[in-house]
């Protein structure tokens, strides 16, 4: 098994995410006018309780919560899970 390794550079997590044809999406019902909610990342087929968002909103709910991109770099890995900086 690949180790993690972690990010917060906009264009890496964008590539990453995009090279295995996933988009930033969010949970339905979570957030409001200025914040996303409850980010996640979509491989698809859609999930019910999922829904789209553009790379703008993820990206600034992104850094309103002080998050981090946790992944795994190996072609076929989509693991992946979003951390707090912190690490708390």
């Amino acid at each position: 098994m690949a180790e993690g390794k972690t990010t917060v550079d906009h264009d890496a997590i964008r590539k990453w995410v995009e090279s295995r044809g996933g988009s930033p999406s969010r949970v339905k019902g979570t957030g409001g006018k200025s914040d996303a909610g409850l980010l996640r990342v979509d491989f698809g087929p859609a999930e019910e309780g999922l829904e789209k968002i553009s790379w703008t909103e993820f990206f600034e709910t992104f850094e309103r919560n002080k998050l981090a991109f946790l992944y795994q770099d190996e072609d076929d890995s989509r693991f992946n899970k979003l951390i707090r900086r912190d690490g708390k």
